[in-house]
């Protein structure tokens, strides 16, 4: 799941970055609230970690610009103001959930987990669409109740693929949940990826929509 990270401490923004990619997040690391505008209106996330004391267009800024505009993705934000009017205004503001420096990483994995779950409209922590079975905590994948191992990258697609069983999703929309900024990616590497899924899961498992994308059936 690709997710913005807003934050301008430097050493904190570089351990958090590491971490969440570590926790299966592709995170894009931006130091201003200016930047982080710009990017929401042209970049597709799942959610944004955004710290409220921001250069240039601090965080509460950006918040009521996002609502403004009528973009609903999720956003949690991490900060050091830790008062009862600070964490209400961040709420009121539009955030969905607030979380006050430092913070455990875990914790704040399993928070970001449940906002793009219920953001998906998904209840159930484990992501089911047939045979298949999927715990995005525990980066575990069953089918028939046999466990399957995949690398991160095709972990990340048949998660995504999952969590949109029975729409068609572009090779762009995997490029872009799936790598970040400063990461190069071949033309085919997306394929290579489907081909390695359909070896493990089955060679009808994921539909080619040609000039359209990929689809996984809801069942």
């Amino acid at each position: 799941m690709r997710i913005l990270l807003v934050e301008d401490d430097d050493l904190l923004g570089d351990g958090l970055q590491a971490g969440l990619r570590h926790c299966g997040f592709n995170a894009d690391w931006l130091r201003d609230g200016e930047a982080a505008r710009s990017a929401l209106k042209t970049e597709d996330y799942a959610a944004v970690v955004l710290d409220l004391g921001l250069p240039r267009l601090d965080g509460l800024g950006v918040l009521r610009w996002l609502r403004g505009a009528g973009k609903t993705l999720p956003v949690l934000v991490l900060t050091a103001r830790d008062s009862t009017p600070d964490k209400v205004s961040g709420l009121d503001s539009g955030a969905d959930d607030y979380l006050v420096k430092p913070v455990d990483l875990d914790e704040l994995a399993a928070r970001l987990r449940a906002l793009i779950r219920r953001a998906a409209g998904q209840a159930a922590p484990l992501i089911r669409v047939g045979d298949l079975e999927l715990d995005p905590a525990a980066r575990r994948v069953w089918l028939n109740g046999q466990v399957v191992d995949f690398p991160a990258k095709e972990l990340a697609i048949l998660e995504m693929l999952m969590r949109n069983a029975g729409r068609v999703i572009s090779k762009a929309q995997l490029e872009s949940a799936l790598y970040g900024w400063s990461e190069g990616v071949d033309s085919n590497t997306i394929e290579v990826h489907i081909h390695h899924l359909r070896r493990k899961l089955g060679p009808e498992t994921i539909r080619t929509q040609r000039g359209l994308g990929y689809l996984l059936e809801k069942s």
